[in-house]
């Protein structure tokens, strides 16, 4: 392929799906696109999730702009080939990406974008597209009693759970009932753990993958622009059907419409196992981790336990703040303030309007699927650039 001169290239911060996707669409269209990486690999993120993680996403519907994700892979893919298809996808749009480095600051001058990163390097764009991953850096509640706790018994953050071969026998509390903290119990129970409890906070909406062969991503796709307060009564109205009752086993029925808690952030939890290990007994639901004292944790209806092991699904920083907080171009919980593929746009973080020429991907956690997402954002982003670039020469 031809690539049209440019005076700077484009840099992408991140070789996730979301930096991935951007830097071949940019490519599809003649503009020069430089991925940093902070790690050795693309897909770092991929490489170190647990291992019986998979997609929630369909094959069909998670595939990367330019390149499908290969049948052999099953309808759900699981984590290691989510590592071999970016790999894969990376050589095949033959990406020119750079490992080991780190930006650690954003700046702009007039119409360029100034990156500085490790190694003392200052590299000059002509556009950027930050795809540092939503889940960029575990976060932990100011739980009471944190330090103290951590000091004589074992907690770890999700993060760093990989599989429940250490667990075998032990009791182990896992914090969270987000889509994560669900599956990890769920593996937990199956793979041997003596007792596991889950720490629910805000019980969670719990759905099913797939119903008759029709997957949730689909229903997510089909409601996504229908109205907050009308998807929310569909969804009161079928209710039983759609959603799993607990009820009876400790774990309340949800309050508050469902898709008034997507808009939240709050996304369901699709079931691969956790409703039949709560059933069966196998995992217990118990209330939310208040303080810690001692050896013991004390739960938030007064109740304490003294579990053998923590595990923390208690979610991400995105922690841009670093990066690009300077600019007035993040929300007060440290989001990009616009959509993705909206550059120079009308977005405000106060004041201050969103810069010609910063792009986001990948900062939202939608119903629709994340990897779907991030290839209609490639798409977006990639138009936005070249068209952009085509004014300056014009």
């Amino acid at each position: 392929m031809t690539v049209t001169p440019q005076p700077h290239p484009v840099y992408v911060v991140g070789a996730g799906p979301g930096g991935l996707a951007v830097a071949a669409a940019l490519r599809a269209r003649g503009v020069r696109a430089v991925v940093l990486e902070k790690s050795d690999a693309v897909g770092a993120s991929w490489r170190h999730h647990y291992d019986r993680l998979r997609l929630h996403t369909t094959r069909r519907l998670s595939s990367l702009p330019g390149l499908r994700i290969p049948r052999s892979f099953g309808r759900w893919v699981a984590r290691a080939d989510v590592v071999r298809y970016l790999e894969k996808y990376a050589e095949f749009h033959d990406l020119e990406i750079v490992t080991g480095v780190e930006v650690t600051r954003i700046e702009q001058e007039q119409e360029e974008w100034i990156l500085h990163a490790t190694g003392g390097r200052r590299l000059v764009g002509c556009a950027v597209v930050v795809a540092t991953g939503f889940n960029h850096t575990p976060r932990l509640p100011d739980w009471p009693g944190l330090d103290t706790y951590t000091a004589k018994a074992e907690l770890v953050h999700a993060s760093a759970y990989r599989n429940p071969a250490p667990y075998e026998g032990r009791d182990v509390l896992v914090v969270g009932a987000g889509n994560t903290g669900a599956e990890i119990a769920a593996d937990l129970a199956d793979g041997g753990a003596a007792r596991v409890r889950l720490a629910v906070r805000t019980p969670p909406y719990i759905v099913r993958r797939s119903t008759l062969g029709w997957p949730t991503q689909r229903s997510g796709i089909l409601i996504r622009r229908l109205p907050v307060g009308l998807v929310d009564r569909l969804t009161g109205l079928l209710g039983r059907f759609m959603t799993a009752d607990l009820s009876a086993y400790g774990l309340p029925r949800p309050t508050g419409g469902l898709y008034s808690r997507v808009r939240a952030g709050a996304i369901p939890v699709q079931d691969v196992g956790l409703v039949a290990a709560v059933r069966a007994g196998k995992v217990e639901p118990v209330a939310a981790v208040d303080s810690f004292e001692g050896g013991e944790v004390v739960l938030a209806d007064g109740s304490r336990i003294t579990p053998d092991a923590v595990v923390a699904a208690t979610g991400y920083r995105r922690a841009l703040e670093p990066l690009l907080g300077h600019l007035g171009v993040l929300d007060e919980r440290g989001r990009p303030v616009t959509g993705a593929g909206k550059g120079g746009k009308a977005g405000k973080a106060g004041k201050a309007a969103l810069p010609q020429g910063l792009y986001f991907t990948g900062f939202t956690n939608p119903i629709s699927g994340m990897f779907r997402e991030m290839a209609l954002d490639a798409e977006r982003i990639a138009g936005r650039i070249a068209r952009r670039l085509a004014k300056r020469r014009a």
